[in-house]
């Protein structure tokens, strides 16, 4: 999977480093000063860079917990997100990473430690438990066993029951989980669309069945989970596309195992958007009917005022209103 490792001089000894490095042992190793020359550097090509990623292992330093955007929560009212990972193994098309990242090498930061002090420290300074949300800027379980984050991280929350820890992904390296007893204060997330619509944009990920059988058996080992449609995908036949998925994941998954479904519509920021479009000038979901405004690029009002109602009808028949939290973003108009 990884060819190249390109490895800050700084975290060379680092123990997480020599175990990455132990596990490619046929991958050219190349030593940089700092992560950023490698990924930030100009006229780098996200869309060739995806057909074979290189891994960066490097120090995370400065802000390692930041607040979570306003419409990313799940019933706290303290919400931060931490990123021990850039990008992603999968290639959904629809994904912000694409359109924000110059590169799409993967980075790692080994120093975990560093973010287990820095969540500590957030939380030291709040009066409720605060929730923290990893698969934000990665797929939190997709690269486990390079990365053995999980297993290490579900070891700190252990030890910190005033901190939650969502871990969202598309993944179904459970094994981790499986291999301990459930958290109360952990939510194992999942990102999940309609089956025609995964097999036509969210490359190299899991199928939904896959995917689904996979929380199933999370859930009846005790963890808590949540269900993230997001984005809701239009198409003319959605209200059958999406009754059909809905019924499959819902009859499935236990109902007194699901923390929390949230929904959101196709949405990007406009210079992510035109990013996107000219690495993908023939997709059809982002050169397709969607409305231009100040903030975001999307779906005009009525397609996604349609989808989020109908998605919210659903969910609510299914588990009610009180674990149903849609995300809220202004809407296209404007």
């Amino acid at each position: 999977m990884i060819d190249t490792i390109y490895i800050e001089e700084a975290v060379r000894e680092h123990p997480r480093t020599q175990a990455v490095v132990a596990r490619f042992p046929k991958a050219r190793q190349i030593i940089c000063e700092h992560y950023g020359a490698i990924f930030n550097r100009s006229q780098q090509s996200f869309r060739l860079q995806k057909q074979n990623p290189a891994l960066i292992l490097a120090h995370k330093s400065g802000n390692r917990v930041l607040p979570a955007p306003a419409d990313y929560g799940i019933g706290g009212q303290d919400n931060y997100y931490f990123s021990h990972l850039l990008n992603c193994l999968y290639d959904c098309r629809y994904c912000f990473l694409q359109g924000m990242f110059r590169s799409a090498n993967y980075i790692m930061f080994v120093n975990y430690e560093d973010f287990y002090k820095d969540i500590a420290a957030t939380q030291s300074a709040l009066d409720a438990p605060g929730w923290y949300f990893s698969g934000y800027d990665c797929d939190s379980l997709a690269m486990e066993p390079v990365t053995n984050f999980v297993a290490d991280t579900l070891d700190w929350f252990a030890t910190q029951p005033n901190a939650n820890l969502e871990l969202r992904t598309k993944s179904t390296q459970i094994r981790s989980l499986l291999n301990r007893e459930a958290l109360p204060n952990v939510v194992v997330a999942c990102s999940l669309s309609p089956d025609p619509i995964a097999r036509a944009l969210e490359h190299n990920a899991p199928t939904v069945e896959k995917r689904v059988a996979a929380l199933a058996k999370v859930a009846n080992a005790g963890w808590q989970v949540g269900l993230r449609f997001d984005p809701l995908i239009w198409s003319d036949d959605y209200t059958s596309v999406y009754s059909d998925f809905f019924e499959q994941v819902f009859s499935q998954i236990p109902n007194a195992k699901i923390h929390s479904v949230s929904t959101g519509s196709f949405r990007l920021p406009p210079d992510f958007h035109q990013k996107m479009s000219k690495l993908y000038p023939r997709d059809t979901l982002l050169s397709g009917s969607l409305h231009r405004g100040e903030r975001w690029v999307g779906y005009p009002q009525d397609r996604e005022q349609a989808l989020l109602e109908f998605a919210r009808e659903r969910v609510v028949a299914a588990i009610g209103s009180e674990r149903f939290f849609p995300c809220q973003h202004e809407t296209m108009v404007g």
